[in-house]
């Protein structure tokens, strides 16, 4: 099959004329602007007249002071709440807030504000691109007060960390999956939970490019973070590994916001870690093989057939060869959804969920509920539900309970929606 020619690029005066004629005809795209505005204005406010609340920020200056004093052993970078347990990347992030902020709270404050304010129009564009979720439901994405005390009331890395991983998203929907990988990296260097998302990326780069252009793209990824960890890695690299790459932590019950009602020897132990971890790659197996990867006669069939096409590389060009060689362009809606329901199923399957790590899938939440059949009301309804649940201070038993219910509701409604058509029709590219 022939590869359709690329068409030429269209000049800057005509992409601007074209966003201004798509600003004024679509409807969404002006509401999506009035509604970044107005949660500018919210946001100010907030940090204007509601108190801060200290969590971390001592302890994330302390042990930015450590680093900048010249410390390279991460065993010895601590602070009150413990010893230092992100990658290098958290370091230099919170080094460049200490240097323009000071280290004082309420700059900091203000920088977090317009982060969050990034992240949102972030949030906006891959909604507005992929069409999923109707005009007055983009104002859920503004509507989480819990959201917006993790920005600027607590000031948490995983602002940052998630940030990065929507910015990764953007070339995604592009098919730049180099450039995506490299932000993925970054992001994931601030805090790890953004591995969350590294199955089904592995996935949707498996569909979107040939082996080859895999295997650069994650040699890339891990380049980021070799050169970010370099400073550690060359001094204590023990240490280094150990700590900022951590994957056996326990948390503390007390704090946990959906298991609260397993009782805490339950909760601690290691055989509950590890029916979480069944659960968690049982459910990213299915989804993989029924959902997808359906269109492709499931996930074995997907990887016998990627292989084929990796071996079919070796022969001379044919007909047959050339029919089979082109990979198809992945529907943005598909991109979206995978990444968005994989990192889903980790929240769900995971053993602890602390108030910050709300931010890890709240932005998801909307676009994850109008990907089910679910009627709307019955849509809003489990966003205000999973919200109302995440503002109980403390947890407790029930509201736990009711955020776990909630989960596993809206996972089935993702299993038992219709499942698309993956590919765009017609469109190939060639083999990276």
């Amino acid at each position: 099959m022939a590869i359709p020619a690329v068409p030429k690029r269209k000049s800057p005066k005509r992409r601007s004329e074209t966003f201004i004629h798509k600003f004024y005809k679509n409807p969404k795209i002006r509401f999506a602007f009035a509604l970044l505005l107005a949660d500018a204005v919210l946001t100010a406010l907030i940090i204007a007249y509601v108190p801060y609340t200290k969590i971390d920020w001592d302890a994330y200056m302390s042990q930015v002071d450590g680093f900048i004093e010249g410390e390279r052993d991460y065993s010895n970078l601590k602070g009150d709440t413990g010893p230092l347990v992100y990658p290098a990347g958290f370091l230099y992030v919170y080094s460049g807030i200490q240097y323009v902020t000071g280290g004082q709270v309420y700059p900091a404050q203000i920088l977090f504000g317009l982060l969050y304010i990034v992240n949102l129009g972030i949030m906006l564009f891959i909604y507005v691109k992929t069409d999923v979720v109707p005009w007055w439901a983009l104002t859920l994405l503004s509507l989480s007060k819990r959201l917006h005390s993790i920005f600027v009331l607590r000031l948490f890395n995983d602002c940052f960390a998630m940030t990065l991983l929507h910015l990764s998203l953007v070339p995604l929907l592009y098919q730049k999956w180099h450039l995506g990988l490299i932000i993925f990296s970054a992001a994931v260097s601030v805090k790890m939970n953004v591995l969350l998302f590294a199955p089904s990326l592995f996935l949707l780069m498996l569909k979107g490019m040939g082996i080859i252009g895999v295997i650069s793209a994650l040699t890339g990824a891990a380049l980021v973070q070799i050169l970010l960890g370099l400073p550690f890695l060359w001094s204590y690299p023990i240490a280094y590994l150990s700590n900022a790459f951590n994957l056996g932590r326990v948390f503390i019950h007390f704090w946990s916001v959906n298991f609260k009602f397993v009782p805490e020897p339950v909760f601690v132990s290691k055989k509950f870690a590890l029916i979480l971890l069944f659960a968690h790659l049982g459910l990213l197996t299915l989804f993989a093989h029924y959902r997808w990867c359906k269109h492709e006669g499931g996930l074995v069939s997907f990887l016998r057939s990627r292989f084929l096409q990796n071996q079919l590389k070796t022969f001379p060009p044919n007909k047959t060869h050339n029919s089979i060689s082109g990979l198809q362009l992945l529907k943005r809606e598909h991109i979206v959804t995978t990444m968005f329901t994989g990192n889903f199923i980790g929240i769900v399957c995971a053993r602890s969920l602390h108030y910050q790590f709300y931010s890890w899938y709240v932005c998801s939440l909307p676009y994850l509920l109008w990907r089910t059949s679910f009627p709307n009301i019955v849509r809003v309804l489990l966003f205000a539900g999973v919200e109302v649940c995440w503002n109980v201070f403390p947890s407790n038993v029930y509201s736990s309970m009711a955020l776990l219910c909630l989960h596993v509701l809206i996972l089935w409604g993702l299993w038992r929606a219709p499942s698309e058509y993956p590919y765009q029709n017609n469109r190939l590219q060639k083999i990276k």
